[in-house]
């Protein structure tokens, strides 16, 4: 049923996958919360979450093919401030990342060479299921990780960075 709904909706089997256990994750959080109450069959509420799941990252999607399509060229010469925020997030990300674990950091670059998770469980000799899950996990710590390092908050914040150069 989801994979249906998704590769309608212009996504493939592997994206129906990970919607599928996006889905069943926040529905496990929803259980968790006692002030939870279903008031429709399971597989309805399933559904819903999956397809806003899709929907959200269809938007996305188009939100980024909109942006590289309105970006202008870029000059010869680089803003400086544009430069020194980009130098620093590379710096920031290097740092968390290098904090992950060992597995986890293996799963995220594979991922990110576009290597499919069945591949990248018969390299490293793990279950497909646990690829799936270990993935999730590194990515959910890495993305903390960076919103809490010290640093990031002067590249987010501009007012921050503001009121350093006034004062």
């Amino acid at each position: 049923m989801i994979r249906l709904m998704v590769t309608q909706l212009g996504g493939n089997p592997e994206d129906a996958k990970d919607i599928f256990q996006e889905g069943l994750m926040i529905m496990l959080e929803k259980i968790d919360n006692k002030e939870f109450a279903l008031t429709c069959k399971f597989k309805t509420f399933l559904y819903c979450v999956c397809e806003n799941l899709w929907k959200s990252i269809i938007a996305k999607r188009q939100a980024a093919v909109n942006y590289f399509a309105r970006r202008p060229e870029p000059d010869d010469e680089k803003d400086f401030t544009e430069v020194m925020d980009n130098d620093l997030c590379r710096e920031i990300f290097l740092s968390v990342f290098n904090t992950l674990d060992p597995v986890g950091k293996n799963i995220l670059k594979l991922y990110w060479e576009e290597v499919s998770p069945q591949e990248i469980a018969d390299r490293l000799g793990y279950s497909y299921g646990y690829v799936r899950k270990k993935k999730c996990e590194a990515q959910a710590e890495l993305t903390e990780k960076v919103k809490k390092h010290p640093d990031y908050k002067r590249i987010v914040d501009p007012e921050i960075v503001a009121k350093r150069v006034v004062c």
